[in-house]
Formats: C-alpha cells, structure tokens, sequence
C-alpha cells in the first residue's frame, strides 16, 4: 500500500551523496526533521530524469528555500557512486541531497516502486515529488507511468 498525506516516512537506511564522502544515513535522520521537498526519479542519467526533473530542483532551489524548505533530496534506486556521477555531471552541488536507495528499499517502504523488469530495468521508484514537514507527508504528487507533470519543481513551488 503506497504512503498517503498524513503518513509518517519510513526509516531506512540508504546512502548519501556528501562533499566529504559517501555515507549510510537513515531517511528518519535526513529526510524526518525540518520541511523537506523529496523527489524520486526512475533511475539516474535517463532522459526526462536528467533533461528536466532534477534540473528543475537544481534550478529552483533558492525558490524553495525562499519558501521554506530546509532540505530538497533526490532519491532514486541505484547505487551511490552512479548518483555521485549524475550529480556531479548536473553540478548539483549542495542545492539536492543526493540519495541512493540501492536495492530499493525505501521504494518498497513507501509503496511507489516500479517494476521495469519486463524492459531489463529492474525494479526501481515511481517518479514522485513529496513535500514533508517534521516527518510527516503533507504534500505527495505522484506520476502516472511516463508521465512527467506533478512532480516537477515549479508542481511543489506551487503547492507551497
């Protein structure tokens, strides 16, 4: 059953992209305190992924922080040294926490995984876009199978 407004995010451990190196965090550490904007995309370096959804938070991102938000975190289900790469290849710098959920764990908590086995994908997350405040979902927009219109930076900015 897929997470709902009001639900509280599920504690797993995932890694994180940091300046100083790559470490295991829990998502109830870096994603539970504070108003949070989290995206997740299907998979890193993929075109709508890297053409549009995390650009746009990159871009956006001193907008989203003029509206509050302590934290903006990109979550996808690969490993961590491919969501260095494709933060690195985005000059994200420290604008988005970068979260690797390698074997999709925190998809399956939340309920927003994907099966792509049929394409030799895998299975991966649902591309998403939620805004959480002290732990707690407040806003979840959450795509249609290839489709990218709710959960784009200027969709949440919206929603603020």
């Amino acid at each position: 059953m897929a997470i709902s407004v009001g639900d509280r995010i599920p504690d797993v451990k995932v890694m994180a992209v940091r300046a100083e190196g790559n470490a295991p965090v829990q998502t109830g550490d870096v994603l539970g305190h504070g108003r949070v904007v989290l995206f997740a995309v299907p998979g890193a370096f993929t075109p709508t992924c890297s053409d549009y959804h995390l650009p746009g938070f990159v871009v956006r991102a001193d907008d989203l922080k003029a509206k509050g938000v302590d934290t903006i975190a990109c979550i996808a289900v690969n490993d961590v040294h491919v969501m260095r790469a494709w933060g690195d290849a985005q000059k994200v710098g420290e604008s988005v926490l970068m979260l690797a959920d390698g074997n999709g764990d925190f998809a399956r908590a939340m309920g927003l995984e994907l099966d792509l086995t049929g394409g030799l994908l895998g299975v991966r997350s649902r591309r998403y876009a939620a805004v959480i405040e002290d732990g707690v979902v407040r806003v979840l927009n959450v795509e249609e199978s290839g489709k990218f219109e709710v959960s784009s930076a200027d969709a949440v900015l919206a929603a603020l």
